[in-house]
C-alpha cells in the first residue's frame, strides 16, 4: 500500500524501513501534513502522522479528495486530529497506544534528579574549570512526598521507580489502581488536595476539555513553596503563562518540561539560526530552575522500534481490511 508518511525525522527513518521491510510503497516526507502539503500524498491511500501534523477539518477534507482513507499515527496521543471530522469524511485513524512508558517515566525521573542537583549548572561550570560547589545544593529524594496526576501506563510506572527512592505517593486518577494502593502505598487523593501537599508534582493525564490547564494559577496559588512542577505529558496541561508566574513569585522552585502548549512548529526542528518568536518560551529559558527538552522522553530503541512495528501493522491492518485493536473511536 502506498503510504505518504509526513514529518519524517532522521532518529525514527531506520526504524520505519526495518519495521516495513520492503512490505509497503513507504513515500517518506521531511515536511509536516499541513493545507498547503497535504497534494503530497496523493497517490497514498493511507498517511501516516506525527505529533506536531496538522488533521484539522480542512486539512482532512484535502485528503479526502485526494484519495486518502486512512491515518496512521505515530504516536499515543491524538488531540491534533479532528476527530468529528474523520468521522463525517469517513477516514480509518489508527494510533500506537503503548510504545514505552518506561521510556516517558525514567525521563520523568531525568528531569527531577538534574533539577535537584543542578546538574546543568554543574556541567557547564566544570567545563569552564570552575568546581565551586556554591548553589549546587539539591535535596533528598527520600522522604520527600511526590504528587503523580494520572496512574495509566506512565505514571504507575513512575510510581514504582518513586517508591525505590523512598518517596511518600499521592496520586490523582478517575480510577483508583488497586495494586498501586496495596504494593506500593499510593494514597488517591483529589486533584487540589495532591497540589497542596506535594514536594514535587509530576503530570501524566491525557489532554482533554477537562485537563487542559489543570495546573492554573488557581491550583499553583495552593502549591508549597519551592515544589517542583514537572511535565512530560501534553504541553496544554499547564497555563505557562501561570507558571511563569509561579517562577517569578518563586512559588514554583523548580519547572522541567518536556512538552509545551504551543511546540507546534518549534520542537523537532533547529531554530539555531533564527530569532525565537515565542516569548512564553523565551521567557522560560531566562529562568535558571528551568529545564526544558524538546519531546524527547519517548526517544529510546525499544520506543521508536515499538512505534515503527506498529505504525506498519496499523498499516498492514488498513490494508487487508482486518481491525488491529488500535483504532480510535470516532463514533
Amino acid at each position: 500500500m502506498n503510504t505518504t508518511v509526513y514529518s519524517t525525522h532522521k532518529f525514527e527513518e531506520h526504524y520505519l524501513i526495518q519495521a516495513n521491510n520492503n512490505k509497503h510503497q513507504l513515500i517518506l516526507l521531511d515536511v509536516r501534513l499541513t493545507e498547503e502539503t497535504a497534494v503530497l500524498a496523493k497517490g497514498s491511500k493511507t498517511v501516516s502522522l506525527f505529533t506536531g501534523d496538522d488533521a484539522s477539518k480542512n486539512v482532512l477534507k484535502k485528503l479526502k479528495v485526494i484519495g486518502v482513507e486512512n491515518i496512521a499515527l505515530r504516536s499515543a496521543g491524538f488531540n491534533h486530529v479532528d476527530l468529528a471530522a474523520v468521522t463525517e469524511l469517513d477516514i480509518k485513524v489508527a494510533r500506537v497506544p503503548a510504545y514505552s512508558p518506561y521510556a516517558i517515566a525514567e525521563h520523568t525521573i531525568a528531569l527531577i534528579l538534574a533539577l535537584n542537583r543542578k546538574l546543568v549548572r554543574a556541567h557547564n561550570r566544570v567545563r569552564d574549570m570552575n568546581f565551586s560547589l556554591n548553589g549546587l545544593t539539591g535535596f533528598d529524594l527520600n522522604g520527600k512526598t511526590v504528587g503523580v496526576l494520572g496512574t495509566g501506563k506512565i505514571g504507575a510506572v513512575l510510581v514504582k521507580i518513586l517508591y525505590g527512592f523512598g518517596c511518600k505517593i499521592l496520586a490523582y486518577d478517575l480510577e483508583e489502581d488497586k495494586e498501586l494502593k496495596e504494593m506500593y502505598g499510593v494514597r488517591f487523593t483529589d486533584c487540589q488536595t495532591l497540589c497542596s501537599e506535594s514536594d514535587i508534582i509530576s503530570l501524566h493525564v491525557p489532554l482533554t476539555p477537562e485537563t487542559r490547564h489543570i495546573i492554573s494559577a488557581e491550583q499553583i496559588e495552593r502549591m508549597k513553596k519551592g515544589v517542583m512542577l514537572i511535565n512530560t505529558s501534553r504541553g496544554a496541561l499547564v497555563d505557562t503563562k501561570a507558571v511563569i508566574e509561579g517562577l517569578k513569585s518563586r512559588k514554583i522552585g523548580y519547572f522541567g518540561i518536556d512538552v509545551y502548549e504551543e511546540e507546534e512548529g518549534l520542537f523537532f526542528e533547529d531554530h539555531s539560526d533564527e530569532i525565537l518568536q515565542d516569548d512564553v518560551i523565551a521567557r522560560l529559558m531566562t529562568f535558571p530552575n528551568v529545564l526544558i527538552t524538546s519531546h524527547q522522553a519517548f526517544l529510546t530503541n525499544t520506543a521508536l522500534t515499538n512505534i515503527a512495528e506498529t505504525t506498519i501493522y496499523n498499516i498492514d491492518c488498513f490494508e487487508n481490511g482486518t481491525v488491529s485493536g488500535n483504532e480510535i473511536k470516532t463514533k
